[in-house]
């Protein structure tokens, strides 16, 4: 008789949710964080980080650790992406309350960021289901991630180029930054063009990495640029719709002063109010455009409650609930800390109803915009909630903007989760595992974004109110609204005006083009200038060498030269702030 054959060895499942990926990801969560407050705080804008932290998951976990699955470096970026992610909330609201010169505390600030990464987290996990399984939005940046998660062979090569990249623009920073090579080229001097139209380039790997990484999708913000300095500019300065300096009593000694002098008051008097004006009308019409979208999130959300989860898919429904009351009342306290005596109970319980009511409606039209186009109004979506809980806290400033903190980072929460479970899912992931990994940690990123913006362009790094180096146009776009509402004298004509040309350009078959616009005209040309040429560089390889050699090569490049920059440029502040303190 021949015996039994025998059964077959139950494989072992894939590593996936391990410490070594969570604790590599929130490290890496942490210096991106850093890297993109720096790029926000500079161009307006941040970018994904999940690409960059599955390289690096690959050349760490696989290559120096020896081990790591697919799926376990889909948690690292997950967690990754999850703390980086409040970069940009904070770079983009706070700020805005040194410009005002408002008495604040850190602390508010703190309980209201992670109130709201912790509730954008909440409000979406339930629409997984239906978007990703049923509806099949493509969430195009997570479609990349799977794709490079799917071959981790070329992992050691991406992170050897991520490491190149960085390199070269430590160096070039670092020597623009000792004087040894100029911060700017320019050419104005020699064809005679007045220094208000500026013909210069910035010497500034992170806008060039930029421009490589958005390609033809950043030309609205190019033309923006040129739009306010090449048009704009020259013909209000040619109609004499700008005054001189001399006509508002200001005194020029030389002609370099007063050459600055033309352009301070070009800026102030004309670009900068018509910027606001089409930020605003973007902002609208992206809200307009929107309507399709929360429509479908609206519908996705009643069928996702219809269909529900099979076992163990999604962190219990308890969770959801509790972390939904725990961040209300967290932003609760958070408004009663930071609006003092003059902002009462009332509205104190006003704005956080607000806050959390317009976070989950803006995050589910973001969530559902990024799934179809990977292009989100998450500025003008967070630049309308912070002036309603404006007017519904009486006119409070600071706990306005401090709950903004929150609104813009729980959007920015839903729009990144539901891409890193897309991810996930062409990958075979659990989405339970995502999501615990994503909801333990992502709060880890509000200390490090608002150390590194204190440290960057508050008191903290020794530059006073702000720091001219960087101009932070999303915050100053806001302080501006803000600064005019209060006085009652804005200008209104230049609002409108902008305000129309903003709606108009929402006809455009390109999301966000007015906001990117509206922006573009805070920015130093320059800036703008180097990040077109990285936009135009990229137009010109794709063709030749094809979009899989732009996501394995150009794209970690251009990671390196953003996250160099950043880096030595945080490096320099903090030396400063030692030689300070020994001193």
């Amino acid at each position: 008789m021949r015996p039994a054959p025998a059964e077959p060895t139950p494989q072992a499942p894939y590593r996936e949710l391990t410490f070594a990926a969570v604790a590599f990801g929130v490290l890496i969560g942490a210096v991106m964080t850093a890297a993109f407050v720096y790029v926000a705080l500079k161009l307006g804008f941040t970018l994904p980080g999940s690409t960059v932290a599955a390289i690096l998951g690959f050349a760490v976990l696989r290559g120096l650790l020896r081990r790591g699955s697919i799926v376990e470096n889909n948690i690292n970026q997950t967690v990754a992406s999850g703390v980086n992610n409040a970069a940009s909330g904070v770079a983009f609201t706070l700020p805005a309350l040194f410009i005002l010169g408002a008495d604040f505390s850190p602390v508010p600030v703190l309980l209201s960021a992670i109130a709201g990464s912790f509730l954008g987290i909440v409000v979406i996990i339930p629409l997984r289901k239906q978007m990703i399984e049923f509806e099949r939005l493509r969430f195009p940046s997570g479609i990349a991630v799977a794709s490079l998660l799917k071959s981790p062979g070329a992992g050691a090569r991406q992170a050897k180029l991520l490491v190149g990249g960085f390199a070269v623009a430590a160096v070039f920073h670092g020597l623009a930054g000792a004087g040894v090579i100029p911060e700017e080229v320019g050419i104005n001097h020699l064809l005679g063009v007045p220094e208000y139209i500026p013909l210069a380039l910035s010497v500034s790997f992170a806008s060039l990495g930029a421009g490589l990484l958005s390609g033809k999708g950043g030309l609205p913000f190019v033309f923006g640029g040129m739009l306010a300095w090449y048009v704009i500019a020259p013909l209000a300065m040619g109609a004499g719709l700008v005054p001189s300096p001399a006509d508002l009593g200001i005194a020029t000694a030389n002609a370099d002063y007063e050459a600055w002098a033309t352009w301070d008051v070009l800026y102030g008097r004309m670009l900068r109010p018509v910027g606001i004006g089409i930020l605003i009308g973007g902002a609208l019409s992206g809200v307009i455009s929107s309507f399709p979208a929360l429509k479908s999130a609206i519908t996705s959300l009643s069928q996702a409650r219809k269909a529900g989860s099979g076992p163990g898919d999604e962190m219990p429904p308890a969770v959801m609930v509790a972390g939904v009351i725990l961040s209300f009342v967290v932003l609760f306290g958070a408004a009663i800390l930071s609006g003092g005596e003059h902002l009462g109970i009332g509205r104190a319980l006003l704005i956080a109803v607000t806050g959390t009511l317009w976070l989950g409606l803006a995050g589910l039209i973001v969530a559902q915009a990024t799934g179809m186009t990977d292009i989100s109004p998450i500025s003008g979506m967070s630049l309308i909630g912070v002036t309603l809980m404006f007017f519904l806290g009486g006119g409070e400033v600071v706990p306005a903007i401090v709950l903004g903190v929150a609104v813009s980072i729980g959007i920015g929460q839903c729009a990144d989760m539901m891409s890193d479970l897309k991810a996930g899912h062409l990958i075979g992931a659990t989405p339970r595992l995502q999501q615990l990994a994503q909801f333990s940690v992502a709060w880890i990123g509000v200390p490090v974004a608002v150390g590194v913006l204190y440290l960057l362009w508050g008191d903290g790094g020794g530059f006073g109110p702000a720091n001219p180096a960087l101009s932070a146009p999303q915050g100053t776009a806001l302080a501006a609204i803000i600064d005019s509402l209060q006085a009652g004298a804005a200008p209104l004509d230049k609002y409108v005006a902008g305000a129309g040309i903003g709606l108009g350009l929402g006809i455009l078959p390109i999301s966000g083009v007015g906001v990117l616009v509206g922006l573009a005209m805070y920015l130093p040309f320059p800036i703008t200038l180097t990040y077109g040429v990285g936009c135009f560089l990229a137009m010109g390889i794709e063709p030749r060498k094809g979009s899989r050699w732009m996501g394995t090569t150009m794209v970690p490049v251009a990671a390196g030269f953003i996250i160099g920059e950043a880096l030595t440029s945080l490096t320099v502040v903090l030396i400063q702030l030692a030689q300070g303190a020994s001193s």
